[in-house]
């Protein structure tokens, strides 16, 4: 890149230097260039190492300190995003990629992008965009159908899982009737202490929504899982009973379809039982939010719906097109059974926003954001690209490679199978008999179990180190396991297998 204080010229656009955009001649040259590049970068996606191998500070070393004071060149920018920039970028829509959960752009969620640029929507009101609003209902309701939840919950695009909770919880203390939204919390002294519940697997958003909304991590009771890393729903009901004796009100139960760690599913309907009794024991609404960001879209197969059992009882429930519907980052979709409580919580309308629309939705009003992406159109994009029979195909067979990694790592004498596998993520880890003649730092209570570990670690080290694949970990049970994810549309049952392979020969490379 050229020294900020020497702007290059040579190369730049007409008009570039002047006071208006780039101009549509410009603009269909520098577009055909990008969209060849986006092309190119799919179909030799594979050459990248899929997880960045770059040090801390190295990408930032390469690029000026000062913007340029002059315009440059598009092209350069674009050479600079290949010679700078993509060494330094971990590649999600690499066949390779098996960590956290895997998820594809896709090519009309990739497009649909370019798309929603272009028009530069912000869907706030109904009438600063009619069609994103009015598209928005749309798709939302045709996933409702996809998923087979009843037609009485309504939806709404935000960004992530993350702030579909902090809204649905927010909602479930405004439905409390607590004076939350005008009289705030702090310094009151009529308020009990209030408390939420979730598995010890359940997701760190559920902990942020509590922090940010003034109940404090103290405000989140996590409950203990069964064997299969599920909310056991008999101490949740001894963790409330306990509560409420020492004063604590219970405002919401927030159980997981897909658990981040083991994709383990929560007995939604029996704590949905469990709920409804305490309802009646108590007096006052005690809010059901089922987090399905993963797992949830497993229910598009019909003969995987039973992972929704319950949900139709929920206040509400969220789940993340981004993650296994082939839709770019981001797209969270939140269903709410009573918009009503968002409105509640969320809507304040300034003189300059009234408008006087009749009969229409303000999706202001029912979240943080004033402004809004025109997301809807690219899950509609996608939706209408696969179709409901291909978006059920694809997400049949990430679960059969799962499963297909899951049979053959059981087979194999140097590693366990250690969760069962409902979705499309393995968890595992190397258990080679030679094991115990690693050599540790320190002397552990247990030297057994602290040199598996430590087998486990330096495996997903040196596996990810190689490029070809890219895996994550958890500790379950105190022991340190390997995680595979499968969801991305370019991985191939012969690439998983390589992937197999590659795990052999890794832990064959460790053996003292």
């Amino acid at each position: 890149m050229g020294d900020p204080d020497q702007p290059r010229r040579e190369g730049l656009d007409p008009g570039q230097a002047g006071l208006g955009d780039m101009d549509v001649a410009a603009f269909r040259e520098h577009g055909h260039a990008v969209i060849e590049w986006i092309a190119e970068y799919l179909e030799h996606i594979e050459d990248q190492p899929v997880l960045s191998q770059v040090r801390p500070g190295e990408v930032a070393g390469k690029l000026p300190d000062a913007p340029p004071r002059g315009p440059e060149p598009f092209a350069d920018a674009l050479r600079d995003l290949d010679e700078l920039l993509l060494p330094g970028v971990t590649h999600w829509n690499h066949p390779g990629f098996h960590a956290y959960f895997a998820i594809t752009g896709s090519g009309p969620g990739i497009l649909a992008e370019t798309l929603i640029a272009a028009l530069n929507v912000n869907g706030m009101l109904w009438r600063t965009s009619p069609s994103a609003t009015e598209l928005e209902e749309v798709v939302v309701g045709w996933l409702r159908q996809l998923l087979g939840l009843p037609d009485r919950f309504s939806g709404v695009i935000t960004d992530t899982a993350s702030i579909s909770t902090l809204i649905s919880l927010a909602a479930a203390r405004e439905a409390a009737d607590l004076d939350v939204r005008d009289r705030g919390l702090a310094g009151r002294t009529d308020l009990p202490p209030l408390r939420i519940y979730a598995s010890e697997q359940s997701h760190s958003s559920v902990e942020k929504a509590a922090i940010t909304l003034g109940l404090g991590r103290d405000g989140v009771r996590l409950i203990p899982t069964d064997e299969s890393y599920r909310l056991d729903t008999r101490a949740l009901e001894a963790a409330i009973a306990e509560d409420v004796r020492f004063g604590f009100r219970p405002l919401a139960i927030v159980p997981t379809v897909g658990t981040t760690s083991t994709t383990s599913i929560d007995p939604v309907a029996a704590i949905a039982d469990t709920r409804d009794r305490l309802m009646d024991e108590l007096g006052h609404p005690i809010w059901l939010h089922v987090d399905g960001a993963y797992g949830g879209l497993m229910a598009i197969c019909e003969e995987h719906r039973s992972v929704l059992d319950g949900v139709e009882r929920a206040d509400s429930f969220v789940t993340n097109p981004h993650k296994w519907l082939f839709t770019p980052i981001d797209c969270s979709v939140l269903f709410v059974r009573d918009p009503a409580m968002l409105t509640r919580a969320f809507s304040l309308v300034p003189e300059y926003l009234t408008t006087d629309d009749q009969g229409v939705t303000d999706y202001m009003d029912w979240g943080v954001q004033l402004g809004r992406r025109f997301r809807a159109l690219k899950l509609w994009m996608v939706m209408r690209y696969f179709g409901a029979d291909g978006l059920a195909a694809r997400i049949r067979e990430h679960v059969a490679q799962a499963h297909q990694v899951a049979d053959w790592l059981t087979a194999h004498d140097d590693f366990e199978v250690v969760a069962d596998v409902p979705m499309s993520t393995v968890c595992f880890r190397a258990v080679p008999d030679w094991a115990p003649a690693v050599v540790l730092d320190e002397e552990p209570e247990d030297p057994h179990a602290a040199a598996l570990d430590a087998v486990n670690r330096q495996l997903l080290a040196r596996v990810n180190a190689t490029g070809h694949s890219y895996l994550s970990h958890t500790v379950l049970d105190g022991r340190y396991v390997l995680r595979l994810a499968v969801g991305n549309l370019r991985t191939t049952r012969s690439r998983l297998e390589e992937t197999c392979e590659l795990l052999v020969r890794e832990l064959a490379a460790l053996r003292p």
